[in-house]
């Protein structure tokens, strides 16, 4: 039951971390302005800015403790959305103790997907 309880917790902490990256893409597309996310694992944090990475933060959300949170490459912790849907896409590894998860931003369509590993 232990194992099964810590895998629906981490695959609700990868559903609302997808749902924020999802979210930043409708709000770029319906307000017509660049949207970004960014991602602070040392704060244990994820924001969405309007304007861009030098923007105005809108919405933060505090990422689980027991997560772990890696972008590849490990500097790419910001995904900036454009109003026409494209992004500056993402990789990151999600884990906590040996159940992963991988979430992928593709750069032409900004579409987010999440997979366990």
């Amino acid at each position: 039951i232990g194992r099964s309880t810590e895998s629906i917790r981490v695959r609700a902490a990868v559903a609302g971390f997808s749902a924020m990256l999802r979210h930043a893409r409708e709000r770029a597309i319906v307000t017509r302005t660049a949207q970004a996310v960014v991602i602070d694992p040392a704060e244990r944090r994820m924001s969405r800015l309007a304007g861009g990475p030098d923007g105005e933060v809108r919405e933060t959300r505090q990422l689980p403790d027991r997560l772990s949170v890696e972008a590849e490459p490990p500097p790419a912790l910001t995904v900036r959305f454009e109003p026409q849907g494209a992004s500056s896409g993402g990789d990151f590894r999600l884990s906590s103790g040996s159940i992963a998860y991988r979430v992928t931003v593709d750069a032409l369509t900004g579409r987010v997907r999440s997979l366990r590993q």
